[in-house]
Order: C-alpha cells, then structure tokens, then sequence
C-alpha cells in the first residue's frame, strides 16, 4: 500500500472497515474503502475478494494500480470514481507481501469527538414537507437533510437500507394516545431507539382563498389530529363529513393539488405557507396541552450514560399470557424505578390461547406483548437487575433502546409553526 500524507485519514479506520451494504437484488456487495479514501463498490465474493484483511490490502492495490493507470497527466488527478472527482496528491504504491501490514497507531484525531448532534445526517420522517413530523426531525437533528416517506413503514427500511441515518417517527399524543402502527414496527424491525423528542402541536383549519367555513361540506386530515381537533370542530358549527388521510400536510396538499373548495384540512401553518391555503381558524386542538412523543431510531444504539436522564423501553411477552405482568412490575417496584408508559399490543402469530378444564369447559383469552418505558439507564446497576430478574419471568424480552431524555422546557403557547 502506499504511504499517507499526515492529513489523511488513520490506515486503522480504512483497513479494518469492510460493510455489508443493503441490496435486495443479487448477492451481497462489500464496499472496500483504501487508505487513501477512495471507495469502491459492487465487490462480491464471486469477484474474488475473500474475507481476510490481507486479501482485501491485496484487493486495495490491484485496485488502486488500475485506478491510477488510468490516469492522463502527472497531477494523479482520478476521474469519475463513484461519481465523483477527487485528487490524490503523494501517493506512493508499494508491493504487498503476504504479511498485512501493521495498523498504525491511534493518534488524537482519531479519539475527537463526532461531528455535531444531527450535522450531515439525513432523517426520514412520514409525510410530506410541512408534517409535525418534519418539524420533529429538524428539531431532534438541526441542519440535517429532511426525506420525506409515504409510510411509516417506508421510514424503517430507509435507515435499514442506509439511504438514511436516522428516522424520527411518532409514537405517542398526549390526546390522541398510541400510535399502534409505529409500536409494531418497532418489533418487526432492528433498529434502535437512540433519543426521543416531545413536540407541542399546534392544529389549523386550513383552505383555499377565498373558501369561507360555511361553504365546507369536509374535513380532511391524520386520524390523530381529526380525534384532536373533535370537540372544537363541532363549536366551530361546522358539520362537515370528517374523512382520514395519511398525514396532515398530505391533506393541505390534496386540496391544493386538486383545488378543492368545499373541503379544508387540519394541518400546520407551515404547511399553509407551503401550498398556498388560507387559515380559517388557528389553535383548533381540543386542549392547549397537545404534545406529540417522537423517537429517534438508527441502526446501531447508543452507548448508556449516567451523566444525565436517560430513559430505556423494552418488549416482553410470556407464554403463559399476562400472568406475570404483576412479576414483572414489581422487579421495578422494588428498585424504585418509575414506570413512564406501559402499552400492550397483540402477539402476532399467536394472538389467542386455548385452555381445557373437564370440568369447566374451554377457555380462550387474548395473548398480548408489553411495552414499557422507565426511567433509568441500562449502565445503572439497577436497571440490569431490574431486567435480569424480568428475564427470568418472560419468554420472550428486546431492549428497544436506552437513550437521554427530552428535557426541553416547553409551554402550552409554543408552537410548532
């Protein structure tokens, strides 16, 4: 290999670094990155890349050789390598043995610390520009690239396929309840909840210009923020069908979209500005005290502290039904660790159980799995115990994640537009 100038990365973080990228057509692809930063891609094992580190420099050589091969002037300047231009400068290959070749030592450059908390990051969120959800993400990951996803479910594979790096979905209002989609997903897929963020939602009544309140004869908008906005809607004297969509500036873009004059949406005063609509009424949420609970999800979870609170949810279910849910509260109670949310949900593939008893007859009940959210770290000694001694109740437990709190002072005034 060749030799680094003292402002290229460290040998340690190339060399060792070979990642199974997602592709759901044909066979697994490695992305090899050399030392001197240059990726290259679509490298399977049927290409002759074995899995050792001395067969992936070897891989790195022949590569780079035929790289610079290609070249037509002395200033090393390599073109179109995945899609981009980039120049090389002080780049010296040499033959590769067949011992690898040492990593070099960590320096203090490769112990600083990341970038900025949502710097460079793309976040997908459900909706379309103008959801709640976008305001979210811009909060949980400022400065960072919005992608916006039709469905939920969209939002989980785009991080697991890595075309995002983080997505931030909601999981629970403070009127509206669950979001029992989301809380499914959450055990379907793998990733890792590594933060969450509570956003205070603020509802309109939007419509095109000129549209005046008796002229509706619909509402549109997310099921939640319909079950929001009920019993305001009903002092607004509009009776009006009410009909659910996807999301709420999803509503205000139909409108838009189809020009609508009979219909208005609920949805955020950003989502007016974005698609041209009138506000023909503002803060038309049941209460003033509407937050929505968003968390944050990444492929990879985050490392526990103790510095500052942090909250830690888990799935459990047990073969015996609910049983012992009392058990498994108690392992809490005992350790003074407080319970924040407690949901259960249907257990999938197994939804009913079947009791016999000759003397009474044939019992059926609901099988459910639990969802519980307290306040502790997992690098608490006595959140471990706590789960240790649930493990021993349960046949089935995930920790979903362990993560810092939202500690953000907010007031029922704040707005999210």
């Amino acid at each position: 290999m060749h030799t680094l100038t003292p402002s290229s990365f460290n040998s340690l973080t190339y060399l060792n670094r070979v990642q199974p990228s997602q592709n759901r057509f044909g066979p697994p692809r490695l992305t090899v990155k050399c030392e001197y930063g240059l990726e290259f891609y679509n490298l399977t094992h049927s290409h002759g890349v074995g899995s050792s580190r001395a067969d992936l420099q070897s891989s790195c050589a022949i590569l780079a050789s035929k790289v610079i091969s290609q070249q037509d002037d002395g200033n090393h300047h390599v073109s179109a390598v995945n899609g981009e231009s980039n120049t090389v400068t002080n780049l010296q290959l040499v033959p590769v043995g067949n011992k690898p070749l040492p990593p070099k030592p960590l320096t203090i450059t490769d112990l600083s610390p990341a970038p900025i908390h949502g710097s460079s990051l793309r976040v997908a969120y459900q909706g379309v520009p103008g959801a709640y959800s976008e305001a979210a993400a811009g909060k949980a990951y400022p400065n960072s690239e919005a992608i916006p996803c039709d469905q939920f479910e969209v939002a989980f594979q785009s991080v697991e396929l890595w075309i995002a790096d983080r997505a931030v979905l909601p999981v629970e209002n403070s009127l509206g309840g669950s979001i029992h989609r989301n809380y499914d997903l959450l055990l379907r897929h793998r990733l890792h909840i590594v933060g969450e963020v509570q956003l205070p939602v603020h509802h309109c009544l939007l419509a095109l210009p000129g549209v005046r309140k008796e002229y509706l004869t619909r509402v549109i908008s997310h099921p939640q923020a319909l079950a929001q906005c009920e019993n305001t809607l009903t002092k607004l004297g509009l009776n009006v069908a009410r009909e659910a969509v996807d999301d709420t500036a999803g509503a205000a873009e139909f409108i838009a979209t189809n020009n609508l004059r009979d219909t208005a949406a609920i949805a955020s005063a950003r989502a007016a500005e974005l698609y041209g609509l009138n506000i023909l009424a503002d803060g038309i949420q049941d209460d003033p005290n509407n937050v929505t609970r968003f968390v944050m999800l990444a492929r990879e979870p985050i490392i526990p502290r103790t510095d500052r609170p942090f909250k830690t949810s888990i799935v459990f279910a047990h073969d015996n039904g609910t049983s012992v849910l009392f058990k498994v509260l108690s392992a809490f109670a005992f350790r003074n660790i407080s319970l924040t949310k407690i949901e259960s949900r249907p257990h999938r593939g197994r939804p009913i159980r079947v009791e016999d008893d000759e003397s009474e007859g044939t019992a059926k009940h609901f099988e459910y799995i639990f969802y519980i959210d307290f306040d502790a770290s997992m690098a608490e000694v006595r959140a471990q115990n706590a789960l240790a001694e649930v493990q021993e109740f349960t046949s089935f437990l995930r920790v979903l994640g362990s993560y810092p709190m939202d500690m953000t002072p907010w007031s029922p005034s704040s707005t999210s537009h």
